[in-house]
């Protein structure tokens, strides 16, 4: 499972948690804007935007877990298991498989308000990639410096909502994790204020009361939860700095830790997190093994080019030892 978050100071930041049993050898990966992009059923798209993130590099192909476009344009693609529908080919929409879909928005659509558009008019459609890499079901999170849509594919099509906390995990529907925040109405920043019973006064005993009640499992309705309430508190500084540091800790706070969820196939972890500038193009991110924070700045690269970069993530990091020679 995953949790996706934008956050805002002077820059706009957008990025996830990738939690998962296993790794596909995922690469930080540009594709600039000639790269030629041929859509299985919309042909070959020469010239684009630019963009960068998280992919699984397939047969010279960018399989995006998340990215950004060069304009600023960013999305996410999340699990979402039993609740997403790929349909059918229709001949009246502009049919985009799973796998396309990252690209094709980012590649197309220069903000939010294009790629609502474009919405209106796209079937995700039941296509795989390969027989060896069948499509995954999921759910999308597109934000811009302006806003934000989850965007699912159900039995009855495509539902795009506005998300105004700028947060998404997995199941359920959106509209269910948005309908259960207001279980957690009177959590607070705050010192509480004893409401108990009238005329019998508690004094809290600690800081950090006000947020009993917060949910700490990982579940996907509690990772958004939990979030979602530290992200609109959270504070920090607009140098580059201490934003990109303060959304890492907003990630770190639905981090997933290794032997705390067990699946079939081993251990559920946050493989990666990543954090991306979406003003500047420089693609950050931590692994499970370094929490170094790693950059990869997609205007460093030659941005008019047809071939792929691809930065191997460093997962390894060193422990320093301050007062040793």
């Amino acid at each position: 499972m995953c949790t996706a978050a934008t956050y805002k100071t002077k820059d706009c930041y957008f990025g996830r948690n990738l939690d998962y049993e296993f790794s596909y050898n995922e690469t930080v990966t540009i594709t600039p804007r000639n790269y030629p992009f041929s859509f299985r059923a919309l042909g070959r798209i020469d010239s684009h935007y630019a963009m960068i993130g998280m992919a699984f590099v397939q047969d010279g192909y960018p399989l995006y877990y998340d990215a950004t476009n060069e304009v600023g344009l960013s999305i996410a693609g999340l699990n979402f298991p039993g609740n997403a529908r790929y349909l059918a080919f229709d001949g009246d929409k502009r049919n985009v498989a799973p796998f396309e879909f990252i690209p094709y928005i980012l590649a197309t659509c220069k903000d939010l308000s294009e790629a609502k558009a474009a919405l209106s008019y796209i079937n995700v459609y039941d296509e795989n990639f390969s027989d060896a890499l069948p499509h995954s079901p999921l759910h999308w999170l597109i934000s811009d410096r302006e806003g934000s849509v989850v965007v699912e594919p159900l039995s009855s099509g495509v539902k795009v909502y506005d998300d105004p906390v700028g947060v998404l995990t997995n199941n359920p529907t959106f509209d269910f994790h948005m309908t259960n925040l207001c279980n957690y109405l009177n959590l607070t920043r705050d010192e509480p204020t004893s409401r108990f019973a009238e005329g019998y006064a508690l004094t809290p005993y600690s800081r950090g009361m006000g947020g009993i009640g917060l949910p700490g499992d990982l579940s996907s309705a509690s990772r958004f939860v939990k979030a979602t309430f530290t992200k609109l508190n959270s504070i920090s500084s607009e140098g580059e700095v201490e934003s990109v540091s303060q959304f890492f800790h907003i990630l770190g706070s639905v981090e997933q830790q290794m032997g705390c969820c067990k699946v079939a196939k081993g251990f559920e972890h946050t493989i990666y997190s990543s954090c991306c500038n979406v003003d500047k193009g420089i693609y950050y991110y931590t692994t499970y093994n370094n929490s170094r924070i790693i950059g990869v700045d997609m205007h460093a690269e030659d941005l008019d080019g047809r071939a792929l970069r691809s930065y191997p993530l460093v997962k390894q990091d060193e422990l320093f030892i301050q007062n040793r020679k």
